[in-house]
């Protein structure tokens, strides 16, 4: 009798704060829902308004090191902008973010994508290392961010046990590459790269392929002719899977021509300065009109860098 009801009396206050924070849940997954629409990616709030989130966070611009505030920049856009959270100069997912958005860079703009702002968790001198080494387009804006903190401010994953002190960056980082997580995603990404995939695409690992071969970076899987236009591919003739959209060993072998002849070549003018920043993954976002998002995406591990098909089909 009276006790039960006492009992249920003192658990009022309790029942009343857990519906309030189911009521705050559920908006969290509302919003994530209505931008990330085209997406079954889950992102963080801050990923969902990024002309929110990176409010007051300023960093200078490589090329003439202006500085520019980054949520403002977002808020003031008329047009279509894409942002890019890269992770430090030498990572994997840097690279290929760079790679992607050389390669798609006509289709963005197609799409209405009149400025394109990439972060780099590194030094200027780094960013214009990296810059030169892929020939990125002058219209890609870099931003040097050495702490990494535009990325963290947008939501990205830290990484593998971030806060925990007593473990090197880079056994984490270690970590990270054989798959253990929180983020558990970088297994399925290198995979894929030697697993290929039937409907995957493959024009932007091609020209990516063929600026690594011109600039004689090994290895070298592409017949070109005396202009530099591609002739043919090794991949063109591997059995049973030659018309598959991505080939198996296509994607890795690029990730080694990368490895072998950018990252680990150019090792100390591409490194990261902050230990945070060597686990730190990256993320990438297309905001409309007064900053609103149409697409929001952050790295789920190593090598995990979304599909610009999928940009190009939300946009």
């Amino acid at each position: 009798g009276r006790g039960h009801t006492k009992g249920f009396a003192e658990r009022i206050p309790h029942l009343s704060a857990m519906a309030k924070a189911a009521d705050v849940h559920l908006a969290i997954v509302l919003v994530i829902c209505l931008v990330g629409g085209c997406s079954s990616l889950v992102i963080p709030l801050p990923a969902a308004k990024p002309a929110v989130s990176l409010e007051g966070i300023s960093l200078p611009r490589v090329s003439d090191g202006e500085k520019v505030n980054l949520g403002a920049a977002l808020a003031a856009t008329t047009g279509k902008t894409l942002l890019v959270l890269g992770s430090y100069p030498g990572d994997f997912n840097t690279v290929e973010y760079a790679q992607k958005v050389r390669a798609f860079w006509p289709k963005l703009q197609e799409k209405g994508v009149d400025r394109c702002m990439m972060v780099v968790n590194g030094e200027q001198s780094s960013c214009t290392k990296l810059s030169s080494l892929l020939d990125l387009p002058p219209e890609l804006e870099l931003f040097a961010d050495p702490t990494g903190e535009a990325g963290r401010g947008f939501g990205v994953s830290r990484g593998f046990r971030p806060d925990d002190s007593s473990l090197p960056p880079a056994l984490k980082l270690f970590a990270m590459g054989i798959g253990i997580g929180p983020p558990w995603m970088t297994l399925p990404a290198v995979l894929q790269g030697y697993f290929g995939r039937p409907d995957g695409r493959r024009e932007w690992i091609e020209a990516a392929l063929k600026q690594g071969q011109l600039a004689g970076r090994w290895p070298s899987v592409l017949e070109l002719d005396g202009e530099g236009n591609v002739e043919g591919n090794r991949f063109d003739d591997t059995p049973l899977v030659s018309g598959w959209g991505q080939r198996p060993f296509e994607l890795a072998t690029l990730r080694l021509q990368n490895l072998a002849s950018l990252q680990l070549k150019h090792r100390d003018e591409l490194k990261h300065v902050d230990d945070r920043c060597l686990t730190q993954l990256g993320g990438c976002c297309v905001v409309g009109t007064g900053g609103e998002a149409v697409y929001s995406w952050v790295d789920r591990g190593l090598c995990d860098v979304p599909d610009m098909e999928d940009i190009l089909e939300c946009i």
